[in-house]
């Protein structure tokens, strides 16, 4: 008996759900500005912040972060557990694997782009003349009402009925996205998101969410 997935759209959140790593919490030890970041950083994922707000906040905190330490960064990022697995699930059905991201193109792009993910947008970091960081993030930012929207955009662009889209984050900033899709998968999430999802994940291996959202049973 194989579990059949139906063509689905599936949004993923970054941090702490496509990746193990909080990204900006990452960044902020290279700056030697962890501890106050961590604590934005969970205070925003338990929606006591504005997120864009808090974003600028900590961002600020990596002014004249060099290439150098961003490349160290890259390097200590993992993929959670299950993630290609369940991309090859989706997409073995002609479905679409998507990531929405709070955190930064800078070091999502190389990892969306080795699992081959469909699409993705996140928050750019701005650079100073020398290379390194201003401070501040280019262009608009990628908040919870950003989430919703690329989730909408990709299932207009993939003609995906609603029924057939998928969204699972960890934090407060995805919610919005949650609330549009067909099906909302809370991953090892705070409590205010396992609240508001159909069903939750507490076990750090994506594969869970490949029978969550199976469409169908075929013998």
């Amino acid at each position: 008996m194989d579990r059949r997935l139906g063509r689905k759209l599936v949004v993923l959140d970054a941090d702490s759900t496509l990746i193990d790593n909080e990204v900006i919490e990452l960044l902020a030890d290279e700056a030697g500005s962890g501890l106050l970041v961590s604590e934005i950083t969970d205070r925003a994922m338990r929606g006591e912040l504005d997120f864009a707000a808090s974003l600028r906040e900590r961002v600020a905190t990596l002014r004249g972060l060099t290439p150098e330490a961003i490349d160290r960064v890259r390097a200590k990022v993992s993929v959670t557990k299950g993630v290609p697995e369940l991309i090859a699930a989706v997409q073995a059905e002609n479905g679409w694997v998507c990531v929405v991201s709070g955190g930064f193109h800078e070091v999502l792009d190389p990892i969306a782009q080795a699992l081959g993910v469909n699409a993705w947008r996140a928050n750019r970091l701005e650079t100073a003349p020398d290379g390194s960081l201003s401070g501040q993030v280019s262009g608009q930012i990628v908040d919870a009402s950003a989430k919703a929207t690329a989730l909408l955009d990709w299932a207009n662009e993939g003609v995906f009925l609603r029924g057939d889209t998928v969204a699972i984050g960890d934090g407060a900033n995805d919610l919005d996205m949650m609330l549009v899709a067909g099906v909302s998968i809370a991953f090892c999430a705070k409590p205010i998101v396992r609240a508001s999802a159909d069903v939750s994940i507490d076990d750090r291996d994506m594969r869970l969410a490949i029978d969550l959202i199976a469409g169908s049973t075929v013998n």
